[in-house]
C-alpha cells in the first residue's frame, strides 16, 4: 500500500492470510455473475473521472449486482446519487478508520483494479475471491494477490475506454448527461448568468496557461476559477479584479454547480476539464505535457461537447510511462519544472497553444450550449 499510509500495516496481513486460506481447498474461478464487485483505487479527480465507462459496462452487465469503489474522501460527494447505481466510498490510505469502514462491507464476489496494482492487497484484505487488474506494472509484489491479469491495447485507446476492458464485453453505451444524477446543491454565491468559467489551475505548473494568454480571452463574460493554493493565477490573469473569481474556496460540488450553469468551461488537462465531461457544459481543455489520446473522449465520451486542443506529435512529449506501466504507444511528458537534467525550464508544448488557437476551438463549442442540457429531475440509475 501507499508507503506513507499506515493502514498498510492492517491490510498486508489480512490479505496474506485471505491468500492463504484461498489456496487451500477446491479450484478457484471466477465469478460468472458476480453479487458484489469492488473497484479498488487511489487515484485523483480526473483518473477517478475516467473510471466512469468501468461503471457503465459493470451496470450494463450486472444489473442486479451491488457495485462498490473505493474513492479519496473530498470526491465522494459526485457519487452522492449513485450514478450507475454505484456507491462510493471513501478511502484514504493514511486513515485506518477507513479502512475500518471498508472491513464493513467484506466480502466482495469480484475485485477490479484499474490503477496500481499494489491495491490489490487491498482487495484481499477484504475477502475479494477473484482480483482482475492490469499487467505491466512495476512492481511483482503488487501482482501476487491477482488472479487475472489483463494487458494494455497495443493500439492507441482513451485509458477511460481502456479501463472498461477490465471485464468482458462489448464496450458501454456512451454516455449521457442524464446518467449521472447531479449531485446535492451546496450553497455559494453564484455569478449571473450567462457566464463561462476559465480555470486557470493545474496539477503541475507545465500544465498551466500563461496569464497573459487568459487575459486575451477575456472578452467573453468570463468567472475565474483555480484549485486550493492557486489564487495568485487570478490575480495574475485579473489584477484590477474585474471579473468574479473563486480561488479554491469552491467545494467540488459547488464547482459542479458553476459549471453546470456556465456556457463553456476553458481549462488545462486537469480534474477539472473531466468534471466538464461529466457535467455536460461545453469544455475546451488544452493539453501540453499530457496526451490528448490517452486523456481525451474516447469512444465513451465521443459525443460530449468535448474538444481537446493539443499540438500533436510534440518533440519533448516522450515519455511511455502512464499508471506506472511502459506502454510502446504512449507520448506523454511527466517531467519536473527546473533547469536540472530531465527537467523542463518551460513548458513550450503549453506556450505552442495561442490565443488564435484557442478563440477558434472555443467559438464552435460556443454553439453547442443549451440552458436546460440536464433535465431537471433524475433519480440515480441502476
Amino acid at each position: 500500500m501507499n508507503s506513507r499510509g499506515p493502514s498498510r500495516w492492517v491490510v498486508l496481513p489480512l490479505a496474506a492470510s485471505q491468500i492463504a486460506a484461498s489456496a487451500i481447498g477446491r479450484h478457484r474461478t471466477a465469478p460468472h455473475v458476480p453479487k458484489r464487485v469492488l473497484i479498488a483505487h487511489d487515484l485523483l479527480l480526473g483518473d477517478t473521472i475516467m473510471l466512469t465507462p468501468l461503471l457503465a459496462k459493470c451496470r450494463e452487465r450486472w444489473p442486479s449486482a451491488d457495485i462498490v469503489m473505493t474513492c479519496a474522501p473530498s470526491y465522494c460527494g459526485l457519487y452522492a446519487m449513485r450514478p450507475y447505481g454505484v456507491r462510493a466510498l471513501p478511502y484514504d490510505p493514511r486513515d485506518v478508520h477507513s479502512l475500518k469502514r471498508l472491513r464493513a462491507e467484506a466480502p466482495f464476489d469480484l475485485a477490479l483494479i484499474p490503477g496500481d496494482n499494489r491495491y490489490s492487497w487491498l482487495a484481499r484484505a477484504l475477502r475479494a475471491r477473484w482480483v482482475v487488474g492490469f499487467s505491466g506494472g512495476d512492481a511483482r509484489y503488487k501482482d501476487w494477490p491477482i488472479d487475472e491479469l489483463r494487458s494494455y491495447p497495443d493500439v492507441p485507446t482513451a485509458w477511460a475506454d481502456l479501463a472498461a476492458g477490465l471485464i468482458d464485453g462489448p464496450a458501454p453505451a456512451r454516455y449521457r448527461i442524464a446518467d449521472w444524477p447531479a449531485p446535492p446543491e451546496a450553497a455559494f454565491e453564484a455569478p449571473a448568468k450567462p457566464y463561462c468559467v476559465i480555470h486557470a489551475g493545474a496539477s503541475s505548473a507545465l500544465k498551466r496557461w500563461p496569464p497573459d494568454r487568459w487575459f486575451e480571452l477575456l472578452d467573453l463574460r468570463i468567472v475565474l476559477s483555480a484549485g486550493p493554493g492557486e489564487a495568485q493565477l487570478l490575480g495574475a490573469i485579473d489584477p484590477g479584479r474585474a471579473f468574479p473569481r473563486f480561488g479554491g474556496n469552491l467545494s467540488l460540488l459547488q464547482m459542479w454547480h458553476l459549471l453546470e450553469r456556465a456556457k463553456l468551461l476553458i481549462a488545462p488537462d486537469t480534474g477539472i476539464a473531466h468534471l466538464g465531461r461529466l457535467v455536460g457544459v461545453p469544455t475546451l481543455a488544452l493539453f501540453g505535457p499530457g496526451s490528448a489520446l490517452l486523456s481525451g473522449a474516447g469512444d465513451f465520451w465521443h459525443d460530449s461537447p468535448f474538444t481537446a486542443l493539443t499540438i500533436p506529435d510534440f518533440p519533448c512529449r516522450d515519455q511511455t510511462v502512464t499508471m506506472r506501466r511502459d506502454v510502446r504507444w504512449i507520448r506523454r511528458c511527466e517531467r519536473f519544472q527546473g533547469t536540472a537534467p530531465g527537467q523542463c525550464p518551460e513548458a513550450r508544448c503549453m506556450l505552442a497553444l495561442s490565443t488564435d488557437d484557442v478563440w477558434r476551438a472555443a467559438v464552435p463549442l460556443l454553439s453547442t450550449f443549451s440552458d436546460h442540457a440536464r433535465p431537471a429531475t433524475a433519480g440515480a440509475s441502476t
